[in-house]
C-alpha cells in the first residue's frame, strides 16, 4: 500500500525529535502533529505573511459582500443570493482552516486533539463540497438569465432559491459524514504526524497501518458523484449558455453577455482544476515531494475564499457600485 513509504517519508523529514510513545505503539491516538510545511520549518514566520494577509481579505471581503447585498435592495435577487450562500460558505471554510494554521506558524503549536482534527476534516470537506453545489447553482441561474430571460423571475423564485440551498447543505452534510468516522476507525500505529497544516481525509487515513481502500474508495466516489456530477452540470449549462450567446444578433451583445459569466467561469476554474490534482496526487503521487502535496492542497482551499469576493466584487457592476457609494457618502 501507498501508506508505508508516504509515512517514511513523513518520519524522515521531522524538524525535532519526537519520543517513541508519540510515534510508534499506539492505537488511537488522542492528539496528531500537524507539521506545518515540511522542510520549511525555519520560514514558518514568513510564509505566514501571504496566509494571514489572504484570510484577512477573505473575511473583510465576504463580510463586505454580505452587508452589501443586505443593504441594497436592487440586490435582492437569485444571483446575489447564491453570491451570499458562497460568501458565507468561504467564511466558514476559511475560519476552519486559518486560525490552526497560524498558529502553528506563530507559536509552533503543532498538536490538534483526534476529535478537533475530525471535526476540522468534516467541515473542510463539507463546505468545499458546499461550495461547488452553490458554483452549479450558480451556473443554473445564469443558464436561465441568458436561455429563459423572460420567465427568470417565475422559475428562480425566493422559495426555489432557498430550497437550492437547503439542498446543497443537506448534500453536503451528508456527504461528507463518513469521512470521520471511517477516520476514527482506523488503527494509528505508526505514527501520528501529519506531514501539513490540515487535517484532510486522506491526509490523515494515510498514516493508518490496515488497509484504507475503503476511505480512499469512498473519496474517489465523492469526488465523482458530488464534484464531478456539479462539473458535468456546469459544462452543460454553458454549452447551452454558448449557443445562445453565438445566436445573438450583434457582436456587442455576445461581447456584453458573456461578460456576465466570465467572474463566474474564472471562480470556478480556480475552484476545480487544483481540487483534481490534489486528489490524484494524495492517492497516486507517492514519489512527489510532501512540499508540492501542501502547496497544492493550500492553494485549491485558500484562493477561492479569497478570490471570490474581489472577483465578483469588481467585476460585478451593481456590487461595485453599491461599494463605491460606501465610500463617497464618507464624506460631506
Amino acid at each position: 500500500m501507498q501508506e508505508t513509504p508516504f509515512c517514511l517519508r513523513v518520519r524522515q523529514l521531522l524538524p525535532y525529535s519526537m519520543s517513541d510513545s508519540n510515534t510508534t505503539h499506539f492505537t488511537n491516538p488522542s492528539t496528531f502533529i500537524l507539521l506545518g510545511i515540511p522542510g520549511l520549518e525555519a520560514a514558518h514566520v514568513w510564509i505566514s505573511i501571504p496566509f494571514c494577509a489572504m484570510y484577512v481579505i477573505a473575511v473583510l471581503g465576504n463580510f463586505t459582500i454580505l452587508v452589501i447585498v443586505k443593504t441594497e435592495p436592487s440586490l435582492h435577487g437569485p444571483m446575489y443570493y447564491f453570491l451570499c450562500m458562497l460568501a458565507v460558505t468561504d467564511l466558514v471554510l476559511s475560519t476552519s482552516i486559518f486560525p490552526k494554521m497560524l498558529s502553528i506558524f506563530w507559536f509552533n503549536s503543532r498538536e490538534i486533539d483526534f476529535s478537533a482534527c475530525l471535526t476540522q476534516m468534516y467541515f473542510i470537506h463539507s463546505f468545499s463540497a458546499m461550495e461547488s453545489g452553490i458554483f452549479a447553482a450558480m451556473a443554473l441561474d445564469r443558464y436561465v438569465a441568458i436561455c429563459h430571460p423572460l420567465r427568470h423571475s417565475t422559475i428562480l423564485t425566493n422559495l426555489i432559491v432557498a430550497k437550492i440551498g437547503l439542498a446543497m447543505v443537506l448534500r453536503s452534510g451528508m456527504f461528507s459524514l463518513p469521512y470521520p468516522f471511517l477516520a476514527r476507525q482506523w488503527p494509528y500505529c505508526r505514527t501520528n504526524i501529519i506531514p501539513q497544516h490540515l487535517c484532510l481525509h486522506m491526509a490523515v487515513v494515510n498514516l493508518a497501518c490496515t488497509d484504507i481502500r475503503i476511505s480512499s474508495y469512498y473519496g474517489l466516489f465523492v469526488q465523482f458523484s458530488v464534484m464531478g456530477l456539479d462539473g458535468i452540470f456546469i459544462v452543460a449549462s454553458y454549452i447551452q449558455i454558448l449557443r445562445a450567446i453565438f445566436s445573438l444578433p450583434t457582436k456587442d451583445a455576445r461581447i456584453k453577455t458573456f461578460g456576465t459569466c466570465s467572474s463566474h467561469l474564472f471562480v470556478i476554474l480556480a475552484f476545480y482544476v487544483p481540487r483534481f490534482f490534489t486528489s490524484l496526487l494524495y492517492r497516486f503521487g507517492q514519489n512527489v515531494a510532501l512540499n508540492v502535496h501542501v502547496l497544492i492542497s493550500s492553494i485549491y482551499l485558500f484562493m477561492p475564499p479569497m478570490l471570490n469576493p474581489i472577483i465578483y466584487g469588481v467585476r460585478t457592476k451593481q456590487i461595485w457600485d453599491r461599494l463605491l457609494r460606501l465610500f463617497i457618502h464618507e464624506g460631506p
